[in-house]
């Protein structure tokens, strides 16, 4: 089967869900056919017909076991993202909110910052935010770097500013030998973000049973967790959530089958999503299409936190992005499959 070329991926992106799913069932019949009409497969083959589709238009690869990152920049990026003084009365520092031990999130409906501060949407996970194409649910931020200066500013989250932030940290030799050793301007707002985003790149969790799964351990995944993958792509899941962090390289509506939001209620001004952004009528309540990585780990779901367990999420993405019901046993089955993308974090199971 001719390999899909990027013109045609971009297209597909561009697509509703349904048409993508039907191109995905159309490719899995022709390769299907290709091999004779053959259904037997071996458990290293499966799924057979899907594997067609390498490696444009990739389902999903397995996360790396390391990244070439600077060792020094990790380790003091390590120390600020936990460092309480990026805030503005030294209560809150990033970890307050994207707790690594708990899938890098606080698995709160709505992170809590200075003074009691609530935030506007359900805090994204940390973990493997690297491979995002935008950050934020809304994508505002190109980059991690641009993503600190978000919550370092924000009244409701650290509520502090640059100036603060440099005269706290100026203050603490240990810092100002660090920064030196690495840039030649020293403690800068430009380097504290160029560090952070550095530590944040390096929390990949590989291991998954999920990734060993892909990398050729057939028993890495049991029979319903095998059968959830089958339906995660057959469904048509896989056209948002794909690529090495099953997510988090594309935008997507939130709706595309169903009002979602009239059904909800109390409609928000963060419930726009991308079109706060670039105020396009097309982009409204369009927002970054999560990753499915260590999904197990961070309810509440969604970017309102309107989903408390992994079933419910499944069951909204099944009535309002593929306007379908699910079966009982399907939807089991597909949150088995999830369970399975639970990684490890510096060599750790999470």
């Amino acid at each position: 089967m001719n390999q899909l070329n990027s013109e045609t991926v971009r297209w597909i992106k561009s697509k509703p869900l349904f048409l993508v799913a039907l191109l995905v069932w159309v490719a899995g019949l022709v390769g299907w056919l290709l091999q004779g009409g053959q259904t037997q497969q071996t458990a290293t083959q499966w799924p057979a017909p899907l594997a067609q589709l390498k490696p444009d238009f990739e389902v999903t690869q397995p996360l790396p076991a390391q990244l070439k990152l600077d060792g020094d920049k990790v380790a003091l990026g390590a120390r600020l993202f936990s460092d309480v003084r990026l805030s503005l009365d030294d209560t809150i520092s990033c970890a307050s909110c994207h707790v690594l031990s708990a899938g890098g999130t606080d698995n709160r409906y709505r992170s809590v910052g200075v003074n009691g501060g609530v935030g506007s949407v359900n805090a994204p996970t940390v973990l493997n935010s690297g491979f995002n194409f935008v950050q934020f649910w809304d994508g505002r931020a190109a980059s991690l770097e641009a993503q600190v200066e978000g919550p370092v500013n924000h009244p409701k989250e650290m509520a502090a500013n640059w100036p603060l932030v440099l005269s706290k940290l100026g203050k603490d030799a240990a810092y100002a030998a660090a920064f030196s050793k690495l840039y030649a301007d020293g403690i800068t707002a430009t380097n504290i973000k160029d560090v952070i985003a550095t530590f944040e790149r390096s929390l990949i969790t590989p291991n998954s049973r999920f990734d060993q799964f892909l990398q050729g351990n057939a028993a890495a995944l049991t029979a319903p967790e095998k059968h959830g993958y089958e339906l995660f792509q057959t469904y048509g899941c896989a056209s948002c959530h794909q690529g090495v962090n099953l997510g988090g390289n594309m935008f997507e509506k939130m709706g595309l089958m169903g009002d979602y939001f009239a059904d909800r209620g109390n409609v928000t001004e963060a419930d726009n999503g991308r079109f706060n952004v670039n105020h396009n009528p097309e982009s409204l309540h369009e927002f970054r299409v999560p990753s499915l990585r260590n999904v197990a780990l961070t309810a509440p779901y969604f970017h309102d936190g309107n989903a408390a367990t992994l079933e419910e999420a499944i069951a909204v993405m099944a009535k309002y992005q593929l306007g379908r019901a699910m079966p009982a046993k399907d939807l089991n089955d597909i949150a088995a499959f999830l369970r399975s993308l639970t990684g490890e974090l510096a060599g750790q199971p999470l």
